[in-house]
């Protein structure tokens, strides 16, 4: 799915997490990101940015975005990302 605010996002830094990341995340939202709704809490989403996730929550009576969490990810090698979506895996060990 795809969160866009209107506005410039107030976001509530529970964690203090460095500003540059809380920037990251406005510009982010203000722009248009790619989000996976949490199937179990509504309003609650992972944002994906790069390298870089991002669990807020959106209040629906106020607009304000919560920032809970924020971890980096490894990027996997493309040969790699494309043999598992594929789901070819061939192993040349031989057990003994």
């Amino acid at each position: 799915m795809l969160i866009r605010l209107d506005h410039k996002p107030a976001i509530d830094n529970i964690h203090k997490y460095p500003q540059s990341i809380v920037d990251r995340l406005a510009v982010l939202l203000s722009a248009g990101a790619v989000a996976e709704a949490d199937a179990r809490r509504k309003g609650f989403y992972d944002v994906s940015d790069g390298d870089r996730v991002f669990f807020i929550h959106i209040s629906p009576v106020s607009g304000k975005v919560f920032l809970l969490a924020s971890w980096r990810v490894q990027q996997v090698a493309p040969l790699v990302a494309r043999a598992a979506s594929a789901g070819a895996f061939e192993c040349s060990a031989r057990l003994a």
